[in-house]
This record gives structure tokens, C-alpha cells and sequence, in this order.
């Protein structure tokens, strides 16, 4: 595929307008991205995105698009419970795949998802933004550097009052959405970028209250043990009025150093570092500016990070990351998790993929 154009097709359009923010791809001399098909539920907005940027073919039956010549590759942005029978059409059907987080909300449809892959010969991507966050970047390349030394713990926490959110995405709330795998599985991700498999999960959850209509259980602390022994721990508070905190935090502990990164979605962020070879000099704080705005939630420069990612692999035939087997795994703790909420006791997470 290398020099030609990459043909895209879109399923779901939502408020953060994929469709929006796809098209800036065209504006980056690098890439060479092409929407040429568009897929949602809602024929009104979807004929006025189709319009608004061009895309020559649209459509509600997201079968007629993973079935068309010129897809090269399917983006899957619909509501998480949708993912599973996009993914799994798209790759039968012999296309590449892009998929927003949770890559599913089910371990079974992960399972066959990484069986489909490794059948096909597909490249799959999870569109984990925060991985192409550039406080993740750079906190990611000190600690493969051996700056923060060997790992001893892990924290990561996804603080959001959701309510402003259901107005904007009513699916959220009447499908409704499974803040384990819809928020959770950031952190989770995040650490294990950082940390590599878990082996056990302990969880506790409560309701917040503050949105009657919301039927589950939508706060969460997780407790983790990583293969490697390394201890870790997970917040994920979705029915909380929204602290004077960051959004996201993580912190990376070390046997040399340690590490606080923060991000908020529109603003600016930051990452702290204290050395044991430089105590006496204090936190180092490197300043990150927020991005220009590209899409509703600000994700617009991490998706255009992580689609140059993907041109590359495609270009170079390597394997994306996070690719399906990292949405699995997180799929796997997330899972676990929910288990050991029900029953009260630690879980092992499914590793056998």
C-alpha cells in the first residue's frame, strides 16, 4: 500500500464528528487518507456530514460499507456495544481496522476479534488516544530509557462527571454505556503500556446517584497485580461532581525516580519527575500546552498521532499499538474486574489469547 491513497470507511458519526476530524487528515502533507464511505444511524446527521466534507457514499447498514471495493480500511466509531459485529464484518470482509476504545465490552467478542486478526493477516489498531497523548509519549520513552529504574508500582485515575456528556450522547445513558470498559479501560490501558500483563484484579464499585436514569454501577477502584509482580491500582469515578483535579493522572514509581503526568481534555498538562540521584534539586515539570482543538473532546492531534502510526505499519507491514491484542487483554481486566466486584474476592485475568 505504499505511495497509494488509504481509503477510509467511517462508522459512526457522533458529536465529536469523526468525520470532522478525519478530514484534517487530508491537511497533513504526510498522509494520504481518503474518506470514501460513511456509515450512522441517523440519516439526518449523516447526510449532512457526508455533504458537509465530501464523502462520496453514506449509508445506515454498516454491512453495505465493509463490503464496498474501495475501503481499504474500516474506522469503528460507534457506541461500544456496536464495535464487536463492525470489527468482525469488517475484517471478514478482508478490510484493516481502526477502532475507537473499548475495542469490545465482552471477552468472547475479544477473543474472536484476535483470532480473526491472526486469520486474515488484518492490521488492527485500538484508538486509545491517551497513548499518543505527548505527556504519555514522553513519560513512556523516560522509563524505557531506565531513567526511573526498574518498576516497582502503577497508578492511573479517569475522573469525569459524565452528565454534561449524556445531553451530547444520549446512547450513554439509555444503552446504556459500560463505564468499566467505556472510561476504566483508559487507565487500564495506560498501565498496561506501562507494566505489561495483569495477572489478578481486586474491584469494588458504587453508584454515584447524581444521574437517576442511569442503571449501573459507574464508580470504580481497582487493585491490580501485574505478571511481572509489580502492584498497580486503577480510579475510575464517572458519577462524581468533577474535583478540582485533572481529568487524567498517572503516576510511574521506580526504583530511580518517579513520575506524575497529567491531561485534561482542551487544556494544558504537565509531567513531574523526582530523581534519587537529584533529590536535592527538586521536581523537574515539563509544561505541555493544550493542543488546537480538532474535534469536541480535543482529541483531534492524538488521532491524527495515531493514524500516522497506522500508515506506517500499513506502509511497513508492522504490527499496530496498541493493536488487538493490547484491546483484548484490557478487555480481559475489565472483565475480571466486573467479577470481582460481583463476588468480593480477587480475579485472574484470562491471558490465554
Amino acid at each position: 500500500m505504499n505511495g497509494s491513497p488509504i481509503r477510509l470507511g467511517i462508522i459512526g458519526m457522533g458529536p465529536a464528528n469523526m468525520a470532522s476530524t478525519m478530514t484534517l487528515l487530508q491537511d497533513e502533507p504526510d498522509l494520504r487518507y481518503t474518506i470514501t464511505a460513511a456509515c450512522a444511524r441517523r440519516p439526518d446527521v449523516l447526510e449532512q456530514a457526508a455533504r458537509q466534507f465530501g464523502i462520496p457514499f453514506w449509508t445506515t447498514d454498516y454491512r453495505e460499507l465493509v463490503d464496498r471495493d474501495d475501503v481499504d480500511v474500516v474506522c469503528v466509531y460507534s457506541p461500544d456495544a456496536l464495535h464487536a459485529e463492525s470489527c468482525i464484518a469488517a475484517l471478514r470482509n478482508g478490510k484493516h481496522v481502526i477502532c475507537t476504545k473499548p475495542m469490545v465490552t465482552a471477552l468472547e467478542d475479544a477473543r474472536r476479534l484476535v483470532d480473526l486478526v491472526r486469520a486474515s493477516g488484518a492490521k488492527f489498531l485500538v484508538g486509545q488516544t491517551m497513548r499518543f497523548d505527548r505527556q504519555f509519549l514522553d513519560a513512556k520513552k523516560r522509563l524505557d530509557d531506565g531513567e526511573l529504574g526498574d518498576l516497582i508500582a502503577l497508578e492511573s485515575y479517569y475522573l469525569h462527571d459524565m452528565r454534561p456528556i449524556f445531553d451530547t450522547t444520549p446512547w450513554r445513558l439509555h444503552m446504556p454505556q459500560d463505564f468499566m470498559f467505556g472510561g476504566c479501560v483508559h487507565s487500564i490501558d495506560v498501565l498496561r503500556a506501562f507494566g505489561g500483563d495483569i495477572r489478578r484484579v481486586h474491584a469494588i464499585a458504587n453508584k454515584g446517584g447524581l444521574t437517576e436514569a442511569y442503571p449501573m454501577q459507574n464508580n470504580f477502584f481497582l487493585n491490580v497485580e501485574f505478571t511481572s509482580g509489580v502492584i498497580g491500582r486503577v480510579s475510575g469515578l464517572y458519577g462524581i461532581v468533577h474535583p478540582p483535579t485533572p481529568m487524567m493522572q498517572f503516576g510511574i514509581y521506580g526504583a530511580k525516580g518517579s513520575l506524575q503526568g497529567e491531561f485534561t481534555d482542551n487544556e494544558p498538562g504537565q509531567i513531574r519527575v523526582v530523581l534519587d540521584k537529584s533529590l536535592d534539586q527538586g521536581v523537574e515539570t515539563t509544561l505541555y500546552e493544550a493542543e488546537r482543538d480538532l474535534s469536541s473532546y480535543g482529541h483531534g492531534a492524538t488521532v491524527i498521532r495515531y493514524m500516522r502510526h497506522f500508515q506506517h505499519c500499513l506502509d511497513n507491514d508492522e504490527e499496530p499499538s496498541p493493536g488487538v491484542l493490547d484491546g483484548a487483554k484490557s478487555v480481559a481486566a475489565g472483565e475480571a474486574a466486573w467479577e470481582s466486584v460481583r463476588t468480593g474476592n480477587a480475579v485472574d485475568v484470562f491471558s490465554d489469547f
